[in-house]
Order: structure tokens, then sequence, then C-alpha cells
């Protein structure tokens, strides 16, 4: 009988203990299946080429977001790489631009107030382009290639074809121009030439919306261009919309396509301010001083109180660098959808879903894009191995005010008292206790949470 109940009390123990191995099974199963799905949302690793060619490419990440969830993103991420001495033809976007200079240095040409501003970008420097103004931009460096990082903002005014739309102006069979598209009859006599001209036009390119600058005679006319000083770019375009002398005979075969244009986009009147000296200047993020800095790191944050333009975009740029093993405090951003590009290192980001459970806990090298939404709660760690720096952009312009959860100045430290004690169902002497035991804020000390390194 005594065997019995002991063979009976051993056979519950080992059903007990296969049911909670199972249970545990379970549940880590269903906790990496929803970590993996958080990746799937929130890391943006897929590169989609926009624009390719021998002289530069256009890549771009879109925005995560699911169908018929309040997890949409409104905004994509570009990476434009030039090589030396190139140009990306002029054209126009439905989407507003702010670029970012992570490599090289660039000259931005656009239409600003019908005026064509030109403006000089290094290393660190931020500059926008409204949607629907005309720019191009040129990396006349001999032997350094740009890259920039551009969010791509998509409005409701959209197209949506291909979550942003170029409209080129320069062009010909590769590209196509938009001029391409009126009939040629009537764009003939909008541009009063003749129609042999206007097919010689529009069917010399075929480089692609990205052109080398030389040794191609398609682009000598852009090259000479753009070669000029700006005050001879003035003189120059005064000469061919007939504000002096008509052009030579000589001269005419080698303008008459950018006096039309020109003559067609602008005014005359407007011409006489080519200069655009009311454009904006660039804006040096580098050069900025820390909004935030410690021991630990520093935080830069751009907004249009301090640079107007990004008040057409509304979107703000930001700059985080974190020195080895240190955290970025978990924290919540109340009014703005965050997106982040690794710039150096490796670390790991942590978002939460707003019932408390772990959405992604994802290790991230430099190049990979990731984005929050507003409202949900995320840090930021760098591995041990060396510092982490992190840029990106924000989707309200206004000053951001992050809320932090915990450490120095947060809201825990705020909000502590005889209800917040209740609500974790201790008393207020241990709230205390736990609350002060961080002394750092914002930008935290290494800890065991920091990992090693990425698998």
């Amino acid at each position: 009988m005594g065997n019995r109940r002991t063979l009976l009390f051993l056979v519950l123990v080992l059903f007990s203990a296969l049911v909670a191995s199972v249970c545990a099974y379970e549940y880590e199963e269903k906790e990496s299946e929803q970590r993996t799905q958080g990746e799937k949302w929130f890391l943006l690793r897929q590169l989609h080429n926009v624009v390719k060619t021998d002289a530069g490419s256009m890549r771009m990440v879109k925005g995560g977001y699911r169908r018929g969830s309040y997890l949409h993103s409104p905004m994509h991420i570009g990476f434009i790489s030039m090589e030396p001495n190139s140009l990306f033809i002029p054209q126009y976007l439905d989407s507003d631009l702010v670029l970012f200079v992570h490599h090289g240095e660039a000259r931005v040409g656009h239409i600003y107030r019908d005026e064509l501003a030109e403006r000089h970008l290094k290393h660190g420097d931020v500059y926008t382009i409204p949607a629907g103004s005309a720019f191009y931009l040129e990396n006349r460096a001999e032997s350094e290639r740009l890259c920039i990082i551009c969010s791509i903002d998509i409005t409701s005014e959209s197209m949506g074809w291909h979550a942003f739309q170029s409209f080129f102006i320069g062009g010909g069979v590769h590209p196509a121009s938009v001029l391409a598209g009126f009939d040629h009859n009537t764009l003939s006599t909008a541009l009063n030439v003749s129609t042999e001209e206007l097919n010689s036009l529009l069917t010399r390119q075929t480089s692609g919306p990205i052109v080398h600058l030389s040794g191609s005679h398609h682009t000598n006319m852009w090259s000479k261009f753009l070669a000029q000083e700006p005050h001879q770019k003035l003189a120059h375009l005064k000469r061919i919309v007939n504000f002096q002398d008509e052009a030579s005979p000589k001269e005419e075969e080698s303008t008459w396509s950018l006096r039309k244009i020109l003559f067609t986009l602008l005014n005359r009147e407007d011409v006489v301010q080519i200069l655009g000296h009311k454009a904006p200047s660039a804006y040096n993020l580098y050069n900025r001083k820390p909004d935030f800095r410690n021991d630990y790191g520093w935080i830069k944050k751009l907004d249009e109180s301090d640079y107007s333009p990004l008040r057409q975009s509304g979107n703000a740029v930001y700059l985080v660098s974190l020195s080895q093993g240190s955290m970025m405090a978990p924290h919540v951003n109340p009014t703005a959808i965050e997106y982040g590009i690794v710039l150096k290192g490796t670390g790991r980001i942590q978002i939460v879903y707003p019932n408390g459970t772990l959405a992604m806990n994802a290790g991230v090298r430099e190049g990979d894009v990731f984005w929050v939404p507003r409202y949900f709660p995320f840090c930021q760690t760098a591995s041990t191995n060396g510092p982490f720096q992190i840029a990106g952009f924000t989707t309200s312009a206004r000053r951001n005010h992050p809320q932090f959860l915990v450490g120095r100045n947060s809201v825990m430290q705020s909000l502590r008292g005889p209800e917040f004690a209740a609500a974790f169902g201790i008393g207020e002497k241990r709230l205390k206790r736990i609350t002060n035991a961080q002394h750092e804020q914002v930008i935290l000390p290494s800890s065991s949470a920091a990992p090693a390194d990425l698998v």
C-alpha cells in the first residue's frame, strides 16, 4: 500500500514537472515570437533602391506600420550616396526633406521663394528642402564620397505610389523629364523652339538621375554652369535670359535649353536676385553645444526654436552619444514619433508595449534604422566594447520634452508619494529607497544590462 502511494506521488510530481516545463516552453516561445515580431515592426532593415547609377545611389527604408493598427509611421529614412564629382540632377519631390550630411561635403541649389539659392554643406550640417521646391545636389570633391541621411516626410498630399515621388525637371530617356509628358507641339510652342530641338533635349540624357560631371557630353552644360563662381552664374543667367545682349550663335547651341527652362521657372525680376540671400543657411549639429551632458554621454537636439526652416517640414533632428556600456534611461516621447539611425558602434534598443510587455529587444549596429511610436517607452544601451552614436529625426519640430521614467528628476521621482507607493503595493519608505538608488539622470552609467557585443 505504501509503495503504491509512493509511486502515485512520484507520478504526480513528474506530471507536474512536465506540465510546468511545457508551459515554460510555450511562454518562452511566445515571448520569443513577440520579440521577433517586434523587430519586424520597429527595426527597419529592408533597404530599397530608389535610384542607382554608376555615379551614386539613393536608398530608402520605409517606416514600419501594421495594417489596421495604430502603429503607423509617417516618415521614411533615405540614404543618398554620391561618387566624387557627380550631380543629382534637378528635381522636386512631393515630400519634405531634411538633409543631414554624414560624410563629405555637398553643394545644394534649390528654388526658394522664386529665387535660386545655393548653399555649401559640410559634415554635420542640417538643411531642409520643402516639398515642391526644385533642387539639385552636387558632390564637388575629387576623391571623397558624399553620404547624406535624410528624413522623407510623407504628407497627406504625397502621391503614395512609391512612398514618395520624384519629378525630374532635367532628364531624357533615363530618367524622363516631367516636360516630356506634354504633347510635343504644345511644349515646343511653350519653349518657343522647334520640335527637332525639343526631341534632342528630351532624348540626350541616358545616365540616370545621378550623373558624373566629367567625361560625358550630355552633362557638359551642367558641368560648366556648376563650376562657375556665384557672380559668374549671376552674369551668365542674366545673359541667357536676355538681360544683356543675346548670346552668340555658338553660345546659343550650348545654353538654349537651360535658358528656356529657367525663363519658364523664374520671372525676370526674380533672376536679378538669383544669389538667394534670403534663403536660410545650414545648421551644423556637431558645432552645437550639448543640450544635456554628463560623464556617460551627451544629447544634442535641433528644433524649430533653434532652426526655423524645420517648421516647414514639422520635423526635428537629434544626435545621441553614449559612452561604452552606458544607457539612455527608459523614457517616453509624448509629442512625437522618433526615428534613429546608428552612426557608430553597437548597442541594444528595447521598446515596450502599452500593456507592459516587451515589444522589442534587438541588437543594432552601424547603419541600422529603428523607429519608436509616440507614447511607447524605450531605452538605448551601448555595448561595452565602445561608444554608441545615434542620429535621428522626430515628427514634431516643436521642443520635445521626453518623460524619463526612472533616474533623478524622473517621473518616478515626481510621483513619489503615498498614492504611487499604493500603486506598487509597497510602503513609502521602501519606494523612496528604490527611487533614490539611482543618482544619475537621463544617461545612466554602465550596468549588467549593457551587452558585451552583438551576437
